[in-house]
């Protein structure tokens, strides 16, 4: 969908109020793994850059105790009655039962924060694969949906990068951000201004096409941050001048993406049969939005381990646009993405739930998941959509993003309900912690 504009530098206020009708159309539209302990890694969202010479000191976590409530693993449905966690700087200390857990208890009890999460369900920190997030209020609104880790589809000045630098300082400001840094496209507007480096794209005549200057303009994201990289296949859906199914970039430009990012994942924007195909041989890691994918494509999909993002609350939601151009595309899109989803889903691919939330107009990664299920996804798929499955995709499933482990991520989700039951319970958010900070708590 990408109803924003990337390219154009800030964001005119008549885009934004397309985005609000948008969003708020999408709006409306045993022990198991608890117990293991498994290697955890350096958070990639730690960065040192010019603010390792800082001479002040990072902003210290409470530690947090969270009792009577069910554990659930998103890996298998598991489940864990009257369960403990047990979270000290940043890390889940233990997890499990009152007796596996009672030695991390007792140290933790006269400092600790307590929750009784009686009655409710726990389960990691939710992952939205796809925002624009530029300013603090936006991760704010995404932290309270229970989204603690995210993959930019980009921003316009490399806001994204810098958020991704924010926990490392003061935990729970915004989630774990993995950045993307400058949409790759040809029309760059005023975000050719974000860098000097950037300023020789500036003189092209045929804006950034050539396979040098996209190679060139991936390796300034790169070093300026960004972990994954953004780019498209066709134009977006949510402007009515633009042609949705028009090729931007072929297989050959794509490639060079590819190969530029050196390793880092690249999402691509795709609505095309065509466009889709191009960028699923160029080795991108996922398709974005990918309504008009074709069976051959899927099946492309499944044998390279290309995930699928489809943002179907997102398009589905077009129909609900003042704009009849815009609306009729909701209309038209939105049963064929489904049948996608489904198709996708049931093949194999890795289908993982991204909003596609553009500054503060944050639809809570809870409604993604319902829209998915409802495409055909069981409860528990839907569940993976939010936890297991995009920590796969964005590489981080070894850190603990979407499993509760000891020594993994302190990022929590407490929900009023079962998401096991039906993935309406995912938008039913109660407590949200952080890189092991409280940043929503209506049980207290």
């Amino acid at each position: 969908m990408c109803e924003h504009d990337h390219n154009a530098g800030p964001v005119p206020n008549q885009a934004l109020a397309r985005r609000s009708v948008m969003a708020g159309a999408a709006a409306l539209a045993g022990l198991g793994a608890f117990g293991f302990a498994a290697p955890a890694s350096a958070d990639s969202g730690e960065r040192g850059g010019l603010a390792a010479s800082y001479h002040g000191s990072a902003l210290k976590t409470v530690p947090i105790i969270i009792e009577g409530g069910t554990l659930i693993d998103p890996a298998t449905g598991d489940t864990a009655q009257d369960g403990v966690l047990v979270l000290r700087d940043g890390k889940v200390e233990a997890v499990g039962n009152h007796e596996a857990t009672r030695n991390a208890v007792k140290d933790a009890a006269g400092q600790a924060t307590r929750i009784d999460a009686t009655g409710k369900f726990i389960i990691p920190g939710m992952v939205d694969a796809h925002v624009h997030a530029n300013g603090l209020e936006d991760v704010r609104l995404i932290l309270q949906s229970g989204a603690t880790t995210v993959r930019s589809g980009s921003s316009t000045f490399y806001q994204d990068i810098a958020l991704a630098s924010l926990p490392k300082w003061n935990p729970g400001l915004s989630p774990r951000m993995h950045p993307a840094g400058l949409f790759v496209s040809p029309e760059q507007g005023d975000s050719i201004l974000a860098d000097p480096e950037l300023a020789p794209l500036a003189a092209l005549e045929d804006n950034i096409r050539d396979v040098k200057d996209l190679a060139y303009l991936t390796g300034v994201n790169l070093r300026r941050g960004a972990t994954v990289i953004k780019t498209r296949a066709n134009p977006r859906a949510g402007l009515a001048e633009q042609d949705p199914l028009e090729l931007v970039y072929d297989r050959e430009q794509l490639s060079a993406i590819v190969k530029a990012a050196r390793g880092a994942r690249v999402l691509c924007h795709a609505y095309s049969a065509k466009g889709i195909a191009g960028a699923v041989g160029a080795g991108v890691a996922s398709i974005e939005h990918g309504v008009f994918v074709d069976e051959q494509t899927i099946g492309q999909m499944v044998r390279r381990g290309t995930a699928f993002t489809p943002t179907l609350a997102g398009v589905a939601g077009m129909a609900n646009s003042s704009d009849p151009v815009i609306a009729e595309r909701g209309r038209e899109f939105g049963p064929v993405l489904a049948q996608a989803v489904r198709a996708a889903n049931e093949a194999g691919v890795l289908v993982v739930a991204g909003t596609d939330s553009f500054g503060t107009d944050v639809m809570p990664i809870g409604v993604e998941a319902k829209a998915l299920e409802d495409a055909g996804l069981s409860a528990l798929q839907a569940l993976q959509s939010v936890t297991t499955r995009p920590a796969k995709l964005i590489g981080v499933e070894r850190q603990g993003v979407g499993q509760l482990f000891r020594k993994g991520v302190a990022d929590v989700v407490i929900l009023g309900s079962n998401p096991l039951e039906g993935a309406q319970a995912l938008s039913k958010v109660e407590v949200v912690i952080a890189q092991g900070k409280i940043v929503r708590n209506e049980l207290n």
